[in-house]
This record gives structure tokens, C-alpha cells and sequence, in this order.
């Protein structure tokens, strides 16, 4: 890879980088817009506490959905023009689930959002890796879990400040319910998006596979100079099957179902959220309000997560394509178990106020906060960032938009399965029980790793194996 890191335009690359991420913030900024927007679906559509479940959990509906199809189109029409898809998909979500009053339109909108969340966490992270030197690759690739972070994040300021200006979600600012606002706030990165996607060019391995080889070495020559675009060509071609196209039945194996490698790519998207990540992020503030805080307070303590978890992302990005994927995701697996379980014993504790509130005396309410705070850490560290990283390089060429389609859609399903069921695990099992469940995935999560995982870092796609 020498020569490459010599001729590398790292300014086309960066540029590449940054308008794929914005993906990445359109997705953690509609994963998390619903965070504090509880409140003010519950009055609007008169949900119950179920109705309420399917109404948050519709988004993850349209993530699976969207994250399969993704894959799939990517391979067909390719990566950049199914990203203008989901960009459009984004813009009109955002502003249909901030001014219906029909609840129906309001699920259907927040599919179709879901749609676009789903199809950008498979074909940001893709797409980068098609494009970036395999020696910083990781890199490049984690930083699209850094955007995701960030519009997490920016998805708790802005409900906080929303929430401040308007007394609650449910008060009003210019006429319109905060509430609703944490939605449409949406609309102008999702433009950005749109436009920006115009002006990056299309995978060179997209190009390959659909036989315009003079295109795919005219985007290769412009990030590695034209001597390496050419060896890359040719190695390129050589890792697609000469006999047919990029498609489904490429993942599958006789007797087994999928290829081991596509085992190990579905095991490292259902455990990402097995370990229950997205209910501090989805059910962030209610977690709080159950603990007995104020609405304020809730909002302050999510921002406080988001803050965090930047940084943990920040660690990752600097150690990725030092230390490689492997320990990382070791090391986060193992973090989690020990805060998971400190979390469990904290809530195990829990009793009730005058009004029947779930409460916390002041040490458990201490561990309960500085746990939550370094299970970010730890998975933000590792599992966020690693996973998404592997989904996008660990998979030959010639199954990588189908293999993507296929975990990516595991892991929407996963999430779905985790955030639908928490609210009735914790009613019924407790929050006690129901971390412990989570503690649990993540002792198995860290023996599945060492058993499955294979390191990438380091290594061109074309040597990948499957």
C-alpha cells in the first residue's frame, strides 16, 4: 500500500467522507429526535402505552426495510443513488411527522423516515470503505459512527433548548408545539444531504461490477493517481465472478444457510443491540424520569451521554487501525457486562415515592449514572463504531451489497425487537432483570467475538474472503 498513501488525494477522499456521513447524522439525529418527544405524541394521538411502543419502534420497521432493500438496490443502481434516495426520504419525513395531525400519516412518515435511516447506516459506512486506502480505512469509516453521535447528540440539544423555550415538549414556540419542531429540525441537514450526494462521484467497485471499467479507473485515478488506479482495476475485476453480476444467492451456503462469514457479519449486528445501547438513547429520558428526575434534568442527562460518547467515539478513531478491530470489540464487550451489571444492581434496589415513582437512594442513583455513563463509553469505544466499520470491509466484493443487505437487516430487526420490548420489561420483569438480560448478551457477545472474528485491519477488500 505504499504507493498508494503517496498519491492519495486525501482532500477528494475527506471531501467523499464528509458528505457520505452526513447520512450518519441524519441518523442518529432521527434515532434520537424521539427522545423526548414522548410526551407530546402520547397527548396529540391519545396513545396507550403499547400504541405508543409501535409508534417509536415504527421508525425500526422502516430501518430493517429500508437497510435490506439498501443493500440490494446499491448492487443494482448503485451506492450514491440509493443515498439520494434515502435523502429525499429523509426530507420528507422529517416535515410530514412535524405537521400531520393523523396519526396514521404520522406512523407512515416515520417509516418512510425509518426507510432512509436503515439505507444510509449500511451504504455511508459501504461506501466509504470502496473509497478509502486500506491503511487508514478505519479510520475514514468510523468517523460516519462519529456523525452518528453527533446527531444523537444534536438531537438532545435541540430538544432540551425546544423543551426550555417552550416550558415542556407539549408547550409552544411560534405557534407550533416543541414537540413537533424536534422533528422538522431535521429538514435542513436531510437538504444538505440531497445536495451535497450530487457532487461526490460513485463507487469505482460499483463501476467495476457493472462493467464500466473506464469510469471505475477515472474515480481511481482522481483518489490514487493513475498508475495505482490501474493495478486497482485490475485487482478490482479479478474479485468479481466472471460468470454473473453481484447478487442474492452469493451469501448463501449449502446446508448452513449463509456463508460462515456472513454468520459472523449477522452475529456482530444482532449483538450491537442485544446489549440494549439504543434504550439509553430511545427511552433515555423516560430511563431518567423512572429513576425519579425532572423532565429538565432527563434532557440535561441524555445531552450528557451524547457528550460522551463523542469522545469515546474520538478513542476509537485514533486506535482503530492501530490496534485493530478485534480488541477493540473484546475490550468493549467486557466493559459492558461490568456497567451493565452495576446498572442491575442498582435499580435492583429501587423503591417507590408518595406518588408511586420508581425512586433511587443517593449511592444507587450515583452508580446507576456513572454506569450508564461509561456503557456508553465502553460501547461507543468499540461495538459502535467496530461494527459498522467490519459490515463495510468484511465482506468480498462480490457479495458486499447483498451481505450488507442481510445484516444490516438483523440488525434493524434486533433493535427493533430490543426497544419494543423494554418498555414492557421493565413494567413487568423490573429495570433490575431486564439490564441483567442486557448484561448477560454482552458476556456471550465477548466469546462470540473471540470464536467468529477475523482482523480486517490492514487488508485491501479484494483480500477479504468469504
Amino acid at each position: 500500500m505504499e504507493s498508494t498513501s503517496k498519491s492519495v488525494n486525501m482532500a477528494l477522499i475527506s471531501a467523499i467522507v464528509a458528505v457520505a456521513t452526513i447520512g450518519g447524522l441524519l441518523f442518529g439525529y432521527d434515532s434520537g429526535a424521539v427522545n423526548g418527544t414522548q410526551g407530546g405524541l402520547t397527548e396529540e394521538f391519545g396513545l396507550s402505552e403499547a400504541a405508543l411502543g409501535f409508534t417509536v419502534g415504527s421508525l425500526l420497521i422502516g430501518c430493517a426495510v429500508g437497510a435490506f432493500f439498501a443493500g440490494r438496490l446499491a448492487d443494482v443502481v448503485g451506492r450514491r443513488t440509493v443515498m439520494i434516495f434515502a435523502a429525499v426520504l429523509f426530507v420528507a419525513g422529517a416535515l410530514v411527522q412535524g405537521v400531520t395531525d393523523v396519526h396514521t400519516i404520522f406512523v407512515i412518515a416515520r417509516f418512510c423516515g425509518g426507510m432512509a435511516v436503515g439505507a444510509a447506516s449500511v451504504l455511508s459506512p459501504l461506501y466509504i470503505s470502496e473509497v478509502a486506502p486500506a491503511n487508514i480505512r478505519g479510520r475514514l469509516t468510523t468517523v460516519q459512527q462519529v456523525m452518528i453521535i453527533t446527531g444523537l447528540t444534536a438531537a438532545f440539544v435541540v430538544n432540551y433548548f425546544l423543551a426550555q423555550s417552550a416550558g415542556s415538549s407539549l408547550g409552544e414556540v411560534a405557534g407550533t408545539a416543541a414537540w413537533r419542531w424536534m422533528y422538522l429540525a431535521q429538514a435542513f441537514p436531510a437538504v444538505v444531504f440531497l445536495v451535497a450526494l450530487f457532487f461526490i462521484p460513485e463507487s469505482p467497485r460499483f463501476l467495476v461490477s457493472k462493467g464500466r471499467t473506464d469510469e471505475a479507473q477515472g474515480v481511481l485515478a482522481r483518489l490514487f493517481g493513475a498508475e495505482e488506479a490501474a493495478r486497482k482495476v485490475a485487482e478490482i475485476k479479478a474479485s468479481f465472478s466472471e460468470d454473473h453480476r453481484p447478487r442474492l444467492s452469493d451469501v448463501t451456503a449449502p446446508g448452513s444457510g449463509f456463508r460462515p462469514i456472513v454468520w459472523a457479519g449477522i452475529m456482530l449486528a444482532t449483538f450491537q443491540q442485544f446489549v440494549g445501547i439504543n434504550i439509553i438513547f430511545y427511552y433515555g429520558e423516560t430511563l431518567w424520569r423512572l429513576a425519579g428526575v425532572s423532565e429538565e434534568v432527563a434532557l440535561e442527562r441524555n445531552i450528557i451521554s451524547g457528550v460522551v460518547s463523542i469522545a469515546a467515539v474520538l478513542a476509537a478513531l485514533v486506535l482503530i487501525d492501530r490496534i485493530g478491530r478485534k480488541p477493540l470489540l473484546m475490550i468493549g464487550s467486557a466493559g459492558m457486562a461490568v456497567t451493565l451489571g452495576a446498572m442491575s444492581w442498582a435499580f435492583s434496589g429501587a423503591g417507590t415515592d408518595a406518588a408511586g415513582n420508581l425512586a433511587l437512594g443517593e449511592a444507587a442513583g450515583w452508580t446507576a449514572l456513572v454506569s450508564a455513563n461509561l456503557y456508553v463509553i465502553f460501547f461507543n469505544f468499540s461495538w459502535g463504531p467496530v461494527m459498522w466499520v467490519m459490515l463495510g470491509e468484511m465482506f468480498p466484493n462480490q457479495m458486499r451489497g447483498s451481505a450488507l443487505a442481510v445484516a444490516g437487516l438483523s440488525q434493524w430487526v434486533a433493535n427493533y425487537v430490543v426497544v419494543q420490548s423494554f418498555p414492557s420489561m421493565a413494567s413487568g420483569l423490573g429495570l433490575a432483570t431486564t439490564y441483567m438480560v442486557y448484561t448477560v448478551a454482552a458476556v456471550i457477545s465477548l466469546f462470540l467475538v473471540k470464536s467468529l472474528i477475523n482482523e480486517t485491519k490492514g487488508k485491501e477488500l479484494e483480500e477479504m474472503e468469504g
